[in-house]
C-alpha cells in the first residue's frame, strides 16, 4: 500500500471516532488521478461551454503555504491542511469572448458528507482557493477542510490583470453575469458532479459562506438558487450592491477640496464619539456598544471651529456637512430591485480604527491618506476607488468619462439592469426555507466599506414578507460592536460554519453567542477578551465581574 493510501485510511479512522452521527467517507487511492479530463456540460444548470478538470493532484497534509493565504489578518495562521486531492479546472463560456470560470475543489482524504462553498470579494478577479479558515472563525479551529469539508471556490469568472481597473471585466455581459451569480451557481454543480465522482455521493448537504462581495454572492444563491444549498453565512455583507456603490461614490465627492478629513480630524472625530457614547452600556473600554442610540447622542455640529475654518482641533462646516452626510441615506428617484430606493447611512465609533492596518475605519474605506480625485490616486479611500470605478465602468460603461459628471438618472436603464443582476435584496426566502435552507448574517458595527444597518434592513424586510414565525425558522442575525470590515478592533472570532451546520443538520438554532478577540500567536492563540454575539435588536450590557469575560455581560434591547 503506498503511503497515501495508508493515510487515508488512518486519517478516516480517526475522523469516524469523532463524529458519532455520520460515518465518514474514504477517498479511494486512485480517486484523485481519474478526476482530470473533460466533463459533459449538462451537469451544469445553466447554460456553459465544457467543463475541463486540467489538474488533479494527491497533496499531503501540511501547512497552508504564504501565496495562498488572502490579504486579513487570519491569512497570518496557517491551518493545517489535511491528505487532499486538489482539483483545478474551468468552465467555458457561452459567449466566445468572454472568459472561462476558473475553480479550486478540495477534496479531503476522509470526507464528512458534505461541501462549503467560499465566496470572494471587492470585485473578484483571483481565484478563491477553499483552503484557508472559514470566514471569522476562530484561529485554533481547524480549517473546513481539516474538519472534512470539501471545499471549492472561483474567481467568479474573470481575471484581473495588473494596472487594470478592477471593474473592467463589466465590458463584457456574461463576465458580468457570472460576476452576478451565474459563476457561484456553475462551480457549484460541478464540485458536487466532482464529489460524487471521486467518492461515489453527492453531498448530502452543501453550504456557502462569504465576506463583504462573499456575502452578498452567499445571500444571493439563497434567493436564486434555493435548491442547490442547505445553508449560507453572510459576514458583513454588501446586499444593496447597486446602492452601496452609488453611496461609495457619494462618499468621496462630499470630501473633495476643505471637505476632506486628515488622519488628525478622523482621530478628533473618533475621541468625541468616545467620550459621548462609551459609557453608555456601563464600561468604559472604547467600544460603543450601542452605535445606534449613539447617532442620535453625538452630534458632528459639536466639533466645529469657532470661525468655521480648519484646524487641527475641529472641523470646518463643510466637513462637518460630509460627516452628516456618511451617516444620512443615499437617495434615488427611481425604485431598485425589490422596491428600495436609498442605501442606508453609514454607522458610528471606530472611525480611526486602524488595528486592522489598511482595512480599517474612515482612514481605509473613506477619507483615505489624500483626499479623493479623478483618475483615482493612489491614497484615495477604497470606497472612492471602487465607487468612482463602479460609475466609469458597470453603470456609464465609459471608461474615459469624468466621474465628477455621473448622475444615475442619466444611465436609470443600466442601473435597473444592474440592480436586478446584483441586489441581494430579495426578502422572500420561502423557497429556501421550505426545503429547510438557513441563513445567517453577520453585521460588525464599525463596518465603514458597508453599511450595518443594510443587513439589518434586510433582515426586517424578511421579518416582514414572510411572518416572525416562518421567517425565525430560517434566518437570523448577529451584530458585533466595535468591528471593522474584515473582523478587527473588538472580539470578533466565531465558528459560524459550525452554528450554521448544526442549525442545517441536527435542527439546532443558534441564539446568543460568544465572540472572542484572540493572540495572533499560534498554536495556542490566547484569547485577549470576549463579548456575547446578541441577536439583533439586542447589544451587550456589562453587569459586572471581569470585564474582559462574555459572562460579565448580557444581552439587553
Amino acid at each position: 500500500m503506498n503511503t497515501f493510501a495508508w493515510r487515508l485510511g488512518v486519517l478516516a479512522t480517526a475522523t469516524c471516532l469523532s463524529a458519532p452521527v455520520f460515518a465518514q467517507s474514504v477517498l479511494p487511492a486512485d480517486a484523485c488521478a481519474k478526476l482530470v479530463g473533460d466533463m459533459p456540460a449538462s451537469i451544469i444548470g445553466l447554460p456553459s461551454g465544457a467543463v475541463k478538470i486540467t489538474a488533479a493532484t494527491l497533496d499531503a497534509a501540511r501547512p497552508l503555504s504564504i501565496s495562498e493565504r488572502g490579504p486579513t489578518p487570519a491569512a497570518r495562521v496557517v491551518p493545517a491542511l489535511p491528505d487532499h486531492c486538489k482539483v483545478l479546472g474551468e468552465i467555458g463560456p457561452v459567449d466566445p469572448t468572454a472568459p472561462p470560470i476558473k475553480f479550486q475543489v478540495n477534496l479531503p482524504a476522509s470526507w464528512n458528507g458534505k461541501a462549503v462553498q467560499y465566496g470572494g470579494g471587492g470585485f473578484n478577479g483571483v481565484l478563491i482557493t477553499g483552503l484557508g479558515l472559514a470566514h471569522g472563525q476562530p484561529y485554533d479551529l481547524p480549517a473546513p477542510l481539516a474538519r472534512g469539508f470539501v471545499t471549492y471556490g472561483t474567481d467568479s469568472g474573470h481575471e484581473t490583470k495588473p494596472g487594470e481597473a478592477p471593474q473592467a471585466f463589466a465590458a463584457n455581459d456574461e463576465a458580468f453575469l457570472n460576476f452576478a451569480h451565474a459563476s457561484y451557481k456553475k462551480v457549484r454543480d460541478v464540485a458536487v458532479a466532482l464529489a460524487e465522482k471521486a467518492y461515489g455521493a453527492k453531498p448530502r448537504k452543501v453550504y456557502f459562506i462569504g465576506s463583504s462581495e462573499g456575502g452578498r454572492e452567499a445571500l444571493t444563491m439563497a434567493q436564486r438558487y434555493p435548491a442547490d444549498f442547505d445553508g449560507v453565512f453572510a459576514r458583513v455583507p454588501v446586499i444593496n450592491w447597486t446602492a452601496l456603490n452609488h453611496a461609495s461614490y457619494r462618499s468621496g465627492m462630499i470630501t473633495m477640496g476643505d471637505a476632506w478629513l486628515s488622519p488628525k480630524h478622523v482621530q478628533l472625530v473618533q475621541d468625541a464619539t468616545v467620550a459621548a457614547c462609551d459609557a453608555s452600556d456601563g464600561l468604559a473600554d472604547k467600544v460603543i456598544a450601542n452605535p445606534k442610540a449613539c447617532l442620535a447622542t453625538f452630534k458632528p455640529a459639536d466639533l466645529r471651529c469657532k470661525d468655521g475654518q480648519a484646524a487641527d482641533n475641529c472641523l470646518n462646516d463643510k466637513q462637518i456637512k460630509a460627516i452628516e452626510t456618511l451617516r444620512s441615506p443615499y437617495k434615488f428617484s427611481f425604485p431598485l430591485a425589490n422596491g428600495l430606493d436609498d442605501y442606508p447611512g453609514f454607522g458610528i465609533g471606530g472611525e480611526a480604527l486602524a488595528a486592522s492596518g489598511p482595512t480599517g475605519g474612515w482612514g481605509a474605506w473613506w477619507t483615505g491618506s489624500a483626499a479623493p480625485n479623478w483618475p483615482v490616486e493612489r491614497g484615495n479611500g477604497i470606497a472612492w476607488v471602487y465607487g468612482a470605478g463602479g460609475m466609469a465602468h458597470v453603470f456609464a460603461r465609459n471608461p474615459t468619462m469624468d466621474v465628477k459628471t455621473y448622475k444615475p438618472e442619466d444611465h436609470k436603464a443600466r442601473v435597473l439592469e444592474v440592480s436586478n443582476l446584483m441586489d441581494s435584496t430579495n426578502p422572500n426566502l420561502e423557497p429556501f426555507r421550505a426545503r429547510g435552507g438557513k441563513v445567517i448574517i453577520l453585521e460588525y458595527m464599525s463596518d465603514y466599506a458597508q453599511s450595518p444597518f443594510a443587513g439589518i434592513r434586510y433582515y426586517e424586510n424578511v421579518m416582514k414578507t414572510m411572518g416572525e414565525a416562518k421567517a425565525a425558522e430560517t434566518i437570523r442575525l448577529f451584530t458585533a460592536p466595535g468591528v471593522d470590515h474584515v473582523g478587527t478592533g473588538a472580539p470578533a472570532k466565531v465558528d459560524m460554519l459550525g452554528a450554521l451546520d448544526a442549525w442545517a443538520e441536527q435542527g439546532k438554532a443558534p441564539a446568543n453567542l460568544t465572540v472572542v478577540e484572540q493572540e495572533l500567536s499560534g498554536p495556542a492563540f490566547p484569547v485577549k477578551r470576549s463579548l456575547p454575539l446578541c441577536e439583533w435588536p439586542a447589544w451587550p450590557q456589562y453587569k459586572s465581574g471581569d470585564a474582559t469575560k462574555a459572562d460579565s455581560f448580557s444581552c439587553v434591547k
